[in-house]
């Protein structure tokens, strides 16, 4: 085990890089020993489908490692000594993680994954050239029991008949994740992960039906079907019904487990970075404060009869940590006599996990971004905002739950809980620790989204759990300590 105690962009990080271990007899315990069992649980032909997180998405990146490591892949190894079939993934060629697009690299959108670089302290790209295509990877016609395509939304699955078509990626119509590995240009995913009539799925999917409009800070529509919007309650109910009604149709007795959706409260990219993240000393303070007299005493002049209005849009600085300089579109738009909508940040907002890189930095106006400038509308998420997530996820969740308890065959896993627990009081897994804490806790990568390696085999171990529960099976667990966490560059 490597420590090295580093400072990300004011954070102080202590970054473990985790070497493997044995796996304790506890956990993984040999094919023949005859206590483990599937149960009532039929594992022949095991499928799961869903977006990045079921792929093995990690550190903003499709690598080797992190697919190898996936929850799919965990749980197929776990249920392989139990009679479970053959499990195939669509493997990408390397362990960077960018993206070929007949040999051109698309290092702006579809970059290696990130790594944590203690000479400069900050994460970022790991240096090297993809060598994954896209367009003509040779896996097309396949068939691959992890169905996981990163970036997609919930209808994407099932109303997206061309999703898989290169030629598309032009246009944006298609994910160049499944494009790789789609059986035909004209097929969805729903339909090559039904053909193969599977005896149990996991299906973990509406997760980007919400956190796109949260990862653009809001800057989507609250209900719409575009790239940032939050899917609407009643396509993303009948997109669920009939993912659901696609696996029982190609074989009615077909067992599975549906996951259901997280806080994004509860992950690192929106709880790293603190609403009071600007510290000063008196000095700093009262000539800030100096500065906005003009904008405070407008605010008070043409809010008068709103007194709460002008407490909010006050701008005071003291001496200690201050809340950062906030655009708010909720606001009273007084941009008409030269004041703009802003404010400080509270802790009722959630600042992304980039704002770390740029609160303090010089803006176009020459002010200083999150103290005399204030950050844009998409590096924070405003209460409206976050209510405006969560009913949907609520309501979302109530039909993942519905689904299924709604079939005898089908069990409710409730992640969120999982997620919760790591953002709280973290998860103490017998061998060692983890929660959400960024770079430190072992939990999340480096992308502030997806899990690690050893946060993924938690995961895995939780689903195991509920299985066995369910279907009266004793599928042993594996040991989280076993499997990495962040890497170094």
């Amino acid at each position: 085990m490597n420590n090295q105690i580093i400072k990300l962009t004011g954070l102080t990080l202590l970054s473990l890089v985790m070497a493997g271990c044995n796996v304790s007899a506890d956990f993984d315990d040999p094919v023949e020993d005859i206590s483990h069992s599937s149960g009532n649980a039929d594992l022949t032909t095991f499928v799961t489908i869903g977006d990045s997180l079921t792929a093995g998405y990690a550190d903003g990146a499709l690598y080797l490692h992190g697919q190898n490591n996936s929850y799919p892949a965990i749980l197929a190894q776990q249920f392989a000594k139990v009679g479970g079939g053959s499990f195939a993934q669509p493997l990408v060629s390397d362990n960077l993680g960018g993206l070929l697009f007949n040999s051109v690299a698309d290092t702006e959108n579809f970059g290696n994954r990130r790594v944590l670089d203690a000479s400069t302290k900050t994460s970022g790209p790991i240096a090297g050239n993809p060598t994954t295509e896209v367009i003509g990877s040779g896996l097309n016609g396949n068939t691959y029991n992890n169905m996981g395509v990163p970036g997609a939304k919930s209808f994407h699955l099932i109303s997206a008949p061309n999703y898989g078509d290169w030629t598309g990626l032009a246009g944006k119509t298609a994910n160049p994740y499944f494009v790789r590995f789609s059986s035909d240009p004209t097929t969805t995913i729903i339909a090559d992960a039904a053909a193969q009539q599977p005896s149990f799925y996991v299906m973990w999917i509406g997760n980007n039906d919400v956190l796109a409009y949260a990862l653009s800070g809001g800057t989507g529509a609250v209900s719409g079907v575009d790239s940032d919007d939050i899917t609407p309650v009643a396509t993303f109910n009948a997109t669920y019904t009939g993912l659901v009604g696609a696996f029982t149709a190609a074989n009615p007795a077909t067992q599975g487990l549906l996951v259901n959706i997280p806080d994004v409260s509860t992950i690192p990219y929106f709880t790293t970075v603190p609403y009071n993240a600007v510290p000063l000393d008196q000095a700093t303070a009262d000539a800030l404060n100096a500065g906005f007299v003009a904008y405070n005493g407008g605010v008070a002049t043409l809010l008068a009869g709103d007194p709460a209005e002008v407490a909010k849009r006050t701008i005071t600085f003291s001496a200690g940590q201050n809340g950062v300089l906030i655009l708010d579109e909720d606001l009273t738009d007084l941009t008409g006599s030269g004041l703009p909508s802003m404010r400080q940040a509270t802790a009722d907002d959630l600042l992304i996990l980039t704002t770390s890189l740029k609160i303090n930095t010089v803006a176009p106006s020459t002010k200083l971004w999150g103290i005399t400038e204030p950050l844009e509308d998409a590096y924070v998420l405003i209460p409206s905002e976050i209510q405006a997530i969560e009913t949907a996820r609520v309501a979302f969740n109530t039909t993942i739950k519905n689904a299924a308890e709604g079939d005898v065959n089908l069990t409710f896993f409730d992640v969120a809980a999982v997620m919760l627990e790591l953002s709280t009081t973290g998860i103490d897994y017998g061998t060692g620790f983890v929660d959400a804490t960024y770079a430190t806790g072992g939990a999340f990568s480096l992308d502030g989204v997806h899990p690690t390696a050893r946060g993924y085999a938690v995961i895995s171990n939780r689903m195991i759990d509920t299985i066995n529960g369910a279907l009266n099976a004793t599928i042993p667990r594996v040991d989280p300590g076993a499997y990495s966490t962040i890497f170094l560059k």
